[in-house]
C-alpha cells in the first residue's frame, strides 16, 4: 500500500479548471487500478492533495436543489461569480478568495475501505486543526461539515464538505472559511440548510486576518497522523 501523498498547492485557479484537473488525476488512479487486475505485478497506484483557491464561484452538489441559489444569471455577473452544477456529493456551497480549499484525491485502498470513516477523517482534520486556535469545533448530527455551537441557536458551520468516490478513488473535499468574505453567503441556503449561520476563522478570532500559510500546515500535520501517511512536495 502506497501511504505517500503529493501536495500540489495551487494557489489561486478557477474552478472548473480545477474540477478538470482533478479529473484527470482521478482516471489516472482508476486506469491504474484497472490495469493491475490482469498485470503480474501491480503498480503502486499514486494519491494526492490539492490545496487550493477559488475566485467567488457557486457549486451545487449532484443531489442539490437549484432553487437554493437565490442569484439569477445577470445577478451571478454583477457579483463577479460563475456557477457549477458538480458530480461531488451535498447541495449548494461557496468558494471564493479567504477560503482554503482541500481536495485528497487517494486510493483509499491504500488507507482503508470506508467512505463513512474517510467523511469523519476530513471532519475531524479540521476540528483538531481549530482546536489548536482556542475552538471547540464538532460535527452536527446529520449534517456533514464542521461546526460550532452545535444545538444552540448561535450554530454556526465553519467548514463546507462533499466528495465523489468511485473504485475507493475519492475527488473534491473541504472548504474552510479562514479569511472569507461570508457576505457571498447570504446568496444561497447554504447545504440547504435554513435558518443557520456560517462563519470564518478570523470572524471567530476576532481579527482581519489569519496566516492561511500556517493554517494549511496545521491542517497537514493532523491529516497526514490520521490517515497514518506522508505527504511529499509536487515535483518542481
Amino acid at each position: 500500500m502506497n501511504k505517500y501523498i503529493e501536495l500540489q498547492d495551487l494557489g489561486l485557479k478557477d474552478y472548473k479548471e480545477t474540477w478538470d484537473y482533478q479529473e484527470l488525476l482521478f482516471k489516472g488512479i482508476v486506469d491504474t487500478k484497472i490495469q493491475n487486475r490482469k498485470a503480474e505485478t501491480p503498480l503502486p497506484t499514486p494519491n494526492y492533495f490539492l490545496f487550493v483557491e477559488h475566485s467567488h464561484v457557486y457549486t451545487l452538489g449532484k443531489s442539490g436543489d437549484i432553487s437554493h441559489l437565490l442569484l439569477n444569471e445577470q445577478q451571478l455577473i454583477d457579483r463577479g461569480a460563475t456557477f457549477y452544477k458538480t458530480n461531488r456529493g451535498g447541495d449548494i456551497t461557496y468558494h471564493g478568495p479567504g477560503q482554503i480549499v482541500g481536495y485528497p484525491i487517494l486510493d483509499l485502498e491504500n488507507f482503508f475501505t470506508d467512505i463513512h470513516k474517510y467523511l469523519r477523517f476530513l471532519e475531524e482534520t479540521i476540528i483538531l486543526t481549530l482546536e489548536e486556535y482556542g475552538l471547540k469545533a464538532e460535527r452536527s448530527p446529520g449534517e456533514t461539515g464542521v461546526w460550532l455551537d452545535v444545538g444552540t441557536p448561535f450554530a454556526r458551520k465553519i467548514c463546507a464538505m462533499g466528495v465523489r468516490a468511485s473504485r475507493w478513488v475519492t475527488m473534491h473535499g473541504f472548504a474552510l472559511n479562514v479569511n472569507a468574505n461570508l457576505g457571498y453567503f447570504d446568496n444561497i441556503i447554504p447545504c440547504g440548510i435554513r435558518g443557520k449561520a456560517v462563519t470564518s476563522l478570523n470572524v471567530e478570532l476576532a481579527t482581519k486576518t489569519v496566516d492561511e500559510a500556517e493554517v494549511k500546515m496545521k491542517l497537514l500535520k493532523h491529516f497526514a497522523t490520521l490517515f497514518e501517511a506522508e505527504f511529499k512536495n509536487s515535483p518542481g
